[in-house]
């Protein structure tokens, strides 16, 4: 059984409907997703329609989601065709220069070297391929591995590679030493920000981040936004066997002198079960869902990622000449991180904008939709968000008239800010899980499996690899093969 239809419980169930197990998968909410989730504003049908995906907007590593498809027999370009960004990014600096992240190692170092002249574009090119070295060290033996016993990192000659490779330095550090242009510096370390952490903290592991979207590319689907890549998952699921139960609440797991035995749920049907992947936000699955023996003492004192506030516009215009992606640098830069740690809002963010006008499904004709996310504190720092929330709108429209996006007061939309986060039953008011500090990373990340409840497994961000599309997508995979190889 599978508690929680987002990417990680999806990957799971298509996993163990392809290897012939009986599953069933229960989704408190009405449709697929779990953060990969989706808004609307208006009346179906009329003008005013507008939708919005309300969770990840960066989908990299396509080859993550064409192996989770394939296990069922299902193809990639079948089910779920997409379409790569041109440009992956662009990144706008506070002294009015810009940067498009492209694809091609030549054609990436042509924008360098007009940005920054041919000696940084050099210097891009050695910088490029140590992001491959990188990510070649970590991606097998650390990333795409079961991390569920202390053993999987005890890996000699992967740690000697991922060491000589520079991954145990700061990753500020480490892009500086090889890059001198601030700003491009700044390219290839805003993605800390992806784990929880400010360059300075992270460690220089997560380069791999930008890797994989500013030299793997970053996708979109072609039509239903990033909503539809867990309705894709959630139909090859059934199509594999999975029987999927929307709007029912798994209420408790129970167990039996063997380990797990059953789940109940809210409609008081209970369900035998020898294996349970739990595929939701983990620390409320521990508030009631699970039982005191699969308390996980790595989730005694966790450290969340910071949040976010997040506001979706509906617009009667379309934007000529926006990339998809566009990040939009404040001026400052280390004390905005500071903020953050400290349960502030950053004094001068910086803004992901989103701009996905090739989605034809997300606006009536001729109009479009705009979404844009600022790092925000989360819950734990104590913020009065009664207080906050109408400010920090404000700054941001105001922000974003300044940067060319007209007066957006007025327009249809939603809004997600911290307190909005917890009540769709994210933990601390975040929905980017537990930060990847070194005390939160591979084995040290609450783990993928009980060692007190036999048959009680965990899929999704609060697991081991982490946050992100990819990651979840492996945790179910990982959860999966546990059960299918007969762990207990």
């Amino acid at each position: 059984m599978v508690i929680g239809a987002g990417l990680g419980g999806l990957s799971a169930a298509i996993h163990l409907a392809a290897g012939g197990r009986d599953v069933v998968v229960v989704e408190a909410r009405d449709v697929p997703g779990g953060c990969c989730g989706t808004a609307r504003t208006g009346r179906p049908g009329r003008p005013g329609e507008y939708r919005f995906d309300t969770g990840p907007s960066v989908l990299t590593m396509p080859e993550v989601l064409a192996e989770t498809f394939g296990a069922a027999g299902a193809d990639l370009d079948s089910v779920l065709p997409l379409r790569r960004l041109d440009p992956f990014y662009r990144l706008a600096f506070h002294d009015g220069t810009r940067l498009d992240v492209v694809g091609g190692a030549e054609r990436m170092a042509g924008n360098v070297r007009e940005l920054c002249g041919p000696a940084e574009a050099a210097r891009y090119l050695r910088f490029r391929h140590r992001l491959g070295e990188m990510f070649e060290a970590e991606w097998s033996s650390f990333i795409d591995a079961d991390m569920t016993r202390l053993r999987g990192m005890a890996r000699p000659y992967a740690l000697l590679r991922l060491a000589a490779a520079g991954g145990f330095r700061r990753l500020d550090r480490f892009v500086a030493a090889h890059l001198t242009d601030e700003r491009l510096v700044r390219a290839h370390t805003f993605q800390s920000l992806y784990v929880g952490l400010p360059p300075h903290k992270a460690l220089a592991i997560y380069a791999v981040v930008a890797h994989m979207d500013t030299v793997g590319g970053v996708y979109f689907p072609e039509r239903g936004g990033m909503h539809a890549v867990p309705h894709a998952l959630a139909t090859v699921a059934e199509k594999a066997g999975a029987s999927i139960h929307y709007g029912v609440r798994a209420d408790r797991v129970e167990t039996g002198a063997d380990g797990v035995a059953a789940v109940r749920l809210d409609t008081g049907e209970r369900i035998r079960a020898s294996s349970v992947v739990v595929a939701c936000d983990l620390p409320r699955a521990h508030a009631g869902l699970l039982p005191e023996a699969a308390r996980d003492w790595r989730l005694r004192r966790p450290r969340y990622s910071p949040s976010c506030l997040v506001m979706h516009f509906g617009l009667d215009r379309r934007l000529p000449g926006r990339a998809h992606h566009t990040l939009h640098f404040g001026r400052e830069w280390g004390g905005v991180f500071s903020a953050l740690s400290a349960g502030r809002p950053q004094p001068d963010p910086s803004l992901l904008v989103t701009y996905p006008e090739s989605d034809e499904t997300a606006a009536p004709s001729g109009h479009s939709t705009l979404s844009v996310l600022e790092p925000a504190p989360n819950l734990a720092g104590g913020a009065d968000w009664d207080r906050l929330a109408p400010q920090l709108e404000d700054r941001l429209l105001g922000r974003l008239a300044d940067l060319g996006y007209g007066d957006l007061s007025g327009a249809p939309g939603a809004t997600f800010d911290p307190p909005a986060w917890a009540r769709l039953g994210h933990s601390a008011g975040t929905p980017f899980a537990l930060d990847h500090r070194f005390r939160q990373t591979a084995w040290f990340r609450p783990s993928g499996r009980s060692r007190r409840v036999p048959g009680l497994h965990f899929a999704g961000m609060y697991t081991a690899p982490g946050v992100g599309v990819p990651p979840a997508l492996i945790s179910g995979r990982l959860a999966a093969a546990r059960i299918l190889e007969g762990a207990r």
